[in-house]
């Protein structure tokens, strides 16, 4: 009887030590192409980025809020992480994170994408288990300067490759503020959103209907267009953010060949060299709603760092079960004289 009940609290003591354990510790482990020779700064850098992703498995695995006011972050990055916190938890399940840095600027800003994370959203099961990549910015002391989620890998991937019109520096731009306009709808940053769309912005969405033909037995899905100003849509866009807990909205590539191939839909207007349509394929979920189509932004760039929207057109991919093809009418520079 002394052993057994010896052997339980030996049992006891191994089961509360184990759910004691710290969360997994995270090391991260930037480089950079042999062209930046500043070792200090990507040791910085690493250094700052496994305090955070650290500090996140930690306060996941706690489920607690994020110690933010001592972690090398300036205040805007430490606002993007708590908004997102706000809405969801996630952490790191790699011990080691390594990836290469996008040096801008000459060295005055720095990019590293890629990282790995899974998402948890508390008291709903739409979404636990998502995997989702972040991006980090770093000033020029290696201080994390905005914290965002993610495009598609592969859009990702072929947006920093491919050739064309489009440099590899505006191409990147362009990049970073489609993934800050993808991550305000999964913060539901409606602020953020208020200053990226022009106040004259034009938003266009399409709705599949259901049309019946007098001389005809069938009818035909045929997809009708909204025009909505930039305050309708933010009002409806807040009454969204409301009525759900986590909103996953993802970008992928739609290519010259289709969706499976080509180069992602960057164009640059040959009337406003600051002007850039970006086509893409837009995904949406949510706890009570779903739906995929093509999303084209047309992008102002005449201040570099304070772009903003002056159109967004929605196109559902499916009429009932018939896959439709991009509408050039909605959804390029020329169907804007541009």
């Amino acid at each position: 009887m002394k052993n057994l009940c010896k052997g339980t609290i030996f049992l006891l003591l191994a089961v509360f030590l184990s759910s004691n354990i710290a969360a997994q510790e995270v090391t991260a482990v930037i480089t950079a192409d042999e062209s930046f020779s500043n070792k200090s700064i990507i040791n910085k850098m690493s250094q700052n980025l496994s305090k955070v992703l650290t500090e996140i498995n930690d306060a996941h695995k706690e489920n607690r809020p994020l110690k933010i006011v001592n972690l090398p972050m300036t205040k805007d990055a430490q606002d993007a992480l708590l908004m997102l916190w706000a809405n969801i938890h996630f952490y790191c399940d790699d011990e080691e994170v390594v990836e290469r840095c996008w040096v801008f600027d000459g060295g005055k800003e720095f990019m590293v994408s890629h990282i790995p994370l899974i998402i948890t959203v508390d008291g709903e099961s739409f979404g636990n288990g998502t995997y989702q990549e972040a991006v980090v910015d770093f000033d020029q002391q290696g201080v994390i300067k905005d914290f965002r989620f993610s495009l598609d890998a592969q859009l990702s991937e072929s947006m920093e490759n491919c050739g064309g019109v489009v440099d590899q520096e505006h191409k990147m731009k362009i990049l970073s503020y489609c993934e800050r306009f993808r991550t305000a709808y999964n913060k539901k940053d409606i602020e953020f959103l208020r200053r990226i769309f022009s106040d004259d912005a034009l938003i266009i969405t399409g709705n599949v209907t259901m049309v019946s033909n007098a001389e005809s037995p069938y009818s035909k899905m045929k997809v009708n267009y909204k025009k909505q100003n930039k305050q309708q849509y933010l009002s409806n866009l807040e009454r969204a953010f409301k009525r759900n807990k986590w909103i996953d909205v993802k970008f992928s590539e739609i290519g010259d060949n289709g969706e499976d191939g080509g180069c992602p839909g960057i164009t640059r207007s040959k009337v406003n060299s600051n002007m850039y349509g970006v086509r893409l394929r837009q995904e949406w979920r949510s706890s009570n709603y779903s739906d995929t189509g093509y999303l084209f932004l047309l992008w102002d760039f005449t201040e570099e760092d304070k772009p903003v929207i002056h159109v967004r057109t929605w196109q559902p991919e499916w009429a009932g079960d018939v896959k439709l093809e991009p509408d050039d009418d909605i959804s390029t520079l020329g169907a804007f004289n541009l």
